[in-house]
C-alpha cells in the first residue's frame, strides 16, 4: 500500500470515516423515512438501476482496461473499482445536482447493503479471470459498510422521524459542518496523492475517464423517464466506493500499482461526474 502522502495513512482513514458519517448523517436529518416507500414502489426503476450500477459498469470496465491495453496492475484496479458500488459521496453528489430526494437515498442504501453480497462474489469472479488468489470477508464488507453509511443515514432517519423539531434544528449545522469536512478532505486527499494520480499513467486516466462515462451513459438511459431519476442512476453508477477497493488491494497485499490505478480512478471518475452535472444543470 503506498503512503497516503504527509499524514499517516490511519489518520487518514479515520477523517475519511468521520467525514462521510458526518455527510451520511446529515441528509438522514433531512429526510423523511415515509418518503423512501416512493422508491421501493418502482422495483423495475430499481432493479434497472442495479443492473446499471452492479453488472454494466463492471463488464465495461473489464472490456475497456483491455482494449486501453493497460498493464495487469491497472487492470485489476480498475476492476476492483468497478466492482465496489455505493460511493459514500455519490447521494451528497447526487442530491446537489438535482436527483430525486426519494430514490437517490433508496437507492443508495439498496447499493451499500447488497455490496456485502455482491463484493465478495466480484472478488471471486476477478479471481477466476486475473488467475490471482484474492478473498474478502462479507463480514468486512458490512462492518465498512455500517459504519460510514448506513448507520449515520438511519440515525438521521430516526431522529426525523421521532424527533422532527431536533431534526430540524441540528440539520443545518450538521450539514455546514459536513461539507466543511468534505472540502477539507478533498484537499487533503489531493495533496496527498496527486503523485499517484499522474503517476499511474496516461492510458489509466483514459480508461478511468471513458469507464465513468459509459457508467453515466447507462444510468442516465436506464434511470426511467423522468430527470432527476435519471441523475441519480448515473452518479450512483458512475462513483464507485475506493474504500471498498482499497480494502480487498491492502489485505491482500496487492502491488502498489493496483492502489495507484485506484486513486487514479477516483479522481477522474469524479472528474467525468462533475462534467455530467455540469452538462444537466446546463
Amino acid at each position: 500500500m503506498p503512503e497516503s502522502g504527509f499524514i499517516p495513512w490511519s489518520v487518514f482513514s479515520t477523517i475519511a470515516v468521520a467525514t462521510v458519517f458526518t455527510v451520511m448523517f446529515a441528509i438522514g436529518l433531512a429526510m423523511d423515512v415515509r418518503d423512501l416507500r416512493w422508491a421501493f414502489a418502482r422495483p423495475l426503476l430499481l432493479v434497472l438501476s442495479l443492473i446499471s450500477v452492479l453488472v454494466l459498469v463492471p463488464i465495461a470496465a473489464l472490456l475497456l482496461a483491455q482494449w486501453f491495453g493497460l498493464s495487469r496492475e491497472a487492470q485489476v484496479g480498475i476492476a476492483l473499482m468497478a466492482i465496489a458500488p455505493g460511493a459514500p459521496v455519490a447521494l451528497r453528489r447526487s442530491l446537489d445536482a438535482g436527483g430525486h430526494h426519494s430514490f437517490a437515498a433508496a437507492l443508495q442504501m439498496l447499493i451499500a447493503s447488497l455490496a456485502v453480497v455482491t463484493m465478495p462474489l466480484s472478488v471471486e469472479l476477478l479471481d477466476q479471470i486475473f488467475a490471482t488468489s484474492s478473498e474478502i470477508a462479507p463480514a468486512v464488507v458490512a462492518r465498512q459498510v455500517l459504519v460510514a453509511q448506513l448507520i449515520p443515514l438511519g440515525l438521521g432517519l430516526l431522529i426525523h422521524r421521532f424527533a422532527p423539531g431536533l431534526a430540524a434544528r441540528v440539520e443545518p449545522r450538521v450539514r455546514r459542518l459536513g461539507g466543511t469536512m468534505l472540502i477539507a478532505f478533498l484537499v487533503v486527499v489531493l495533496a496527498s496523492i496527486w503523485r499517484l494520480v499522474f503517476g499511474a499513467g496516461f492510458f489509466v486516466a483514459l480508461c478511468a475517464f471513458a469507464v465513468s462515462a459509459v457508467a453515466l451513459v447507462s444510468g442516465h438511459l436506464l434511470g426511467g423517464p423522468i430527470k432527476e431519476t435519471r441523475t441519480a442512476v448515473a452518479i450512483s453508477s458512475a462513483l464507485r466506493n475506493p474504500g471498498l477497493a482499497l480494502l480487498v488491494a491492502t489485505s491482500n497485499s496487492a502491488p502498489p500499482e493496483v492502489a495507484a490505478t485506484i486513486f487514479a480512478y477516483l479522481i477522474w471518475a469524479a472528474a467525468a461526474t462533475g462534467v455530467y452535472i455540469a452538462t444537466r444543470r446546463r
